[in-house]
């Protein structure tokens, strides 16, 4: 009845799991889903920038910069978080660090220690965006009345501020 249409983009299976009692030092670069419920200690980027999605569960952790287009958080981040296309901080989500979002859904109990900075989606090569062209008016053309009490005023012999006197 009230249900939402889904017009989700990201990717809809995981490729890369890493394991609840898993310990990685170091930077990870994926593309495709990768779900995290072990303990990552170095930075989180994706190749693929629209379709990308990492899931962090409620027993996983990262300590480092996350950039990834679609983000799903249920557990701990220390850093940085640059999501370009969907953000999702769930219930247990426990955030340190600043937010770079498109959009963002937050759950009742996740927490946010930084700062959140909106950004605009970035057009694509691949879009249509229409672009008009705007016509400069045409310079204003004065009242015929004032052209006619110009030109009266050159002829005649009455000064500017004679007639300015006499006829306001």
């Amino acid at each position: 009845m009230f249900g939402k249409k889904s017009n989700n983009k990201f990717h809809d299976h995981i490729d890369t799991l890493v394991g609840a009692n898993t310990h990685i030092k170091g930077d990870i670069n994926f593309s495709g889903g990768i779900r995290i419920d072990g303990h990552v200690t170095g930075n989180i980027s994706a190749t693929d920038d629209e379709h990308s999605t990492l899931v962090l569960s409620d027993e996983g952790s990262v300590e480092g910069k996350i950039k990834v287009a679609n983000v799903i958080i249920n557990g701990a981040v220390k850093g940085p978080i640059h999501s370009s296309e969907y953000l999702d901080l769930q219930v247990k989500a426990r955030i340190y660090g600043d937010i770079h979002y498109t959009a963002l859904e937050m759950r009742l109990g996740a927490t946010i220690d930084g700062k959140l900075f909106h950004q605009d989606k970035l057009p694509s090569e691949n879009r249509h965006e229409k672009v008009i062209t705007l016509i400069q008016p045409e310079p204003e053309v004065p009242d015929q009345p004032q052209q006619e009490i110009r030109s009266h005023l050159n002829k005649s012999s009455v000064s500017k501020n004679e007639y300015d006197n006499r006829y306001k």
